[in-house]
């Protein structure tokens, strides 16, 4: 897997990954972007569609030239257009948002010449050789090494900065007995908000009522009658009327949701066609868990994706490539992609999130070992953690 070209705080700041060059702002002093004309913006022909010839954006930073001045549009994202609003702000919309009338920027060509610059050079390494945004170039390889040291360096950073870590988590996260960490992260505040399905919060809940995951036992042993204990775990959550209020009336009394909930960390559990129940909190129309997950990403400062392929690559689409901080200055947002398989760090990457450092390795041994390098960096810094209950801390290990 070949290492991102990228750095932690952009120009002059620690790297997240050794040996790699800051951020390189364009030079619009070349004559070329210099003497570009103004992006061209024509109306939306009706509510929900694009006019024709609309240019279709990367997850890059992207520069659009108006009034003489190239500007970054606001809530970058891929596959998606470039709208000026009555206020004169330049945003990053999805085609299903525009109403008729709304100014749409038109052009084909990424290199400035049509008012629209697209920085593949800023961060990434693997770009085509005409220096275009390009799908389907990205290497991984399980034989790599895995820099945990690194990655603990920069989830403490966030945490020190007020950094905005969405995570987003597959169901084998609670299977395979990574729960424990999963509330430690959360109750140490390393977690801004976490994305992700019904299973997750089913079987995590399951683990808190009856000590089991579809079933099966802290031992990975099939229990009697365990088939039904995920139905049994929705239906006391639907009886509540809520994850929060069967938080509060003491029947979930640990795990992952248990945290969210006491610790106001946000979550978002979106559905899927196969879903149990589902739990009353998930959200079953895929537009709007479109949205709601968008909220979250239009704030993120990094990623840790866990054993989720659908879920990994629907986040690594709504988020940019990068991360403009207070001074206006851009760093790479840190994007760390965690499964058993390598077809799916190579899925999406291939799908432009090019930016993803692929681990290659089960979600039990990454979250044990991230948390003891997490551990460790906090240590040496001298900083002290959030301490987490006893009972919590001894629930969230079944």
């Amino acid at each position: 897997m070949r290492i991102p070209r990228s750095s932690l705080f952009g120009c002059g700041g620690p790297a997240i990954f050794p040996f790699v060059p800051t951020f390189n702002p364009p030079n619009f002093d070349k004559p070329a972007l210099a003497s570009a004309p103004d992006a061209r913006f024509v109306p939306a022909p009706a509510d929900g569609v694009l006019p024709e010839g609309f240019f279709s954006t990367t997850n890059l930073p992207t520069y659009v030239r108006i009034g003489g001045q190239w500007r970054l549009p606001k809530e970058p994202r891929m596959d998606s257009a470039l709208v000026l609003d009555p206020a004169g702000e330049l945003w990053v919309r999805e085609g299903r948002r525009l109403k008729k009338g709304d100014k749409v920027a038109v052009g084909d060509a990424e290199d400035g010449s049509q008012g629209i610059f697209v920085h593949a050079g800023a961060f990434m390494e693997e770009v085509g050789s005409d220096g275009e945004f390009k799908f389907m170039v990205s290497e991984v390889s399980r034989e790599k090494p895995i820099d945990y040291a690194l990655m603990a360096k920069i989830l403490v950073d966030e945490r020190e900065s007020g950094g905005y870590p969405i995570w987003v988590c597959g169901p084998a996260l609670v299977h395979s007995r990574a729960r424990n960490d999963m509330v430690w992260f959360i109750q140490n505040g390393f977690v801004g908000a976490m994305l992700a399905g019904n299973a997750v919060a089913v079987h995590d809940i399951e683990a808190s009522i009856f000590g089991t995951t579809l079933g099966m036992s802290g031992e990975g042993k099939a229990t009697q009658g365990g088939h039904g204990l995920h139905m049994r775990a929705i239906n006391k959550v639907r009886a509540a009327g809520s994850i929060a209020a069967a938080v509060a009336n003491g029947t979930i009394k640990d795990g992952i949701m248990h945290a969210c909930v006491t610790t106001n960390t946000p979550f978002v559990l979106t559905g899927s066609i196969r879903d149990d129940g589902p739990l009353p909190e998930v959200i079953t129309d895929a537009i709007a868990a479109q949205d709601a997950m968008r909220a979250h990403a239009v704030k993120a400062t990094m990623a840790i994706l866990i054993a989720t392929a659908l879920h990994a690559i629907a986040t690594g689409n709504m988020l940019p490539a990068f991360v403009m901080q207070p001074d206006g200055a851009l760093r790479e947002l840190a994007t760390i992609c965690v499964d058993s398989a390598e077809f799916v760090v190579s899925k999406l990457k291939d799908r432009g999130t090019h930016q993803a450092f692929g681990v290659v390795t089960n979600a039990q041994d990454f979250m044990h070992i991230l948390r003891l390098y997490v551990e460790r960096e906090i240590d040496q810094r001298g900083m002290a953690s959030t301490a987490i209950p006893a009972a919590a801390s001894a629930g969230a290990a079944r």
